[in-house]
């Protein structure tokens, strides 16, 4: 098989996983590059059994010490264990507020996490449509070379220059697509975390 034949070869077979990778996509979600279903915001009713949450959703930031709290609980570099046991020091010190200070408590942290899990998916969708743009520019490229090679008679400076600068970009492009099913984890392990906060939280008011 001719270098110009592999290198097709190559980029045919990149292109289709790429693609393959990809669920079909619901209308008006041309970008999203994950097989999970794309959902933006995290689900409350799921999770949550406590007081209703609209004036805690209001009013959480107003505390510097439970929005301090609240930042340490969201972030996943805090284990779960600690973020129990803050938790139920946070109950323990509010004492008749118990109830009141844990449901403001929950909705800074569905609050502060939806946040996230929303900047996630849109760094998501930002990563889909930089994914479609380098495949269609490795397309533009590949007929370029082969414009190239099909010339008489051929200039072999040119065959080379755009023969690198196609397998730089599917290099860069393998690359990419390699990381779609880590990056595409993201949202489930926000979800997750949320769930254990929240059980945590309600289990402290009991």
């Amino acid at each position: 098989m001719t270098h110009r034949s592999l290198l097709l070869a190559f980029l045919s077979l990149i292109l289709t996983d790429a693609a393959a990778a990809q669920a079909p996509q619901p209308q008006g979600q041309p970008d999203w590059p994950c097989r999970q279903v794309r959902v933006p915001e995290l689900s409350v009713a799921g999770v949550w059994a406590g007081p209703p949450l609209d004036d805690a959703m209001k009013h959480w930031r107003d505390d510097q010490g439970l929005s301090d709290l609240v930042a340490r609980l969201s972030q996943r570099r805090t284990p779960m264990t600690e973020a129990e046991g803050l938790i139920t020091q946070f109950a323990q010190s509010a004492g008749d507020q118990r109830k009141q200070r844990l449901t403001t408590l929950f909705a800074g942290v569905y609050d502060r996490m939806n946040d996230e899990r929303r900047a996630v998916v849109n760094g998501l969708d930002r990563f889909g449509r930089r994914l479609k743009g380098m495949a269609e520019m490795a397309r533009e490229e590949t007929q370029t070379l082969r414009g190239l090679q099909d010339q008489k008679p051929p200039d072999p400076d040119a065959i080379k220059k755009a023969s690198d600068a196609l397998q730089w970009r599917l290099r860069l492009f393998e690359e990419q697509r390699r990381m779609v099913g880590y990056v595409c984890e993201s949202p489930a392990l926000i979800e997750q975390r949320f769930g254990a906060l929240a059980r945590a939280i309600q289990q402290a008011m009991e």
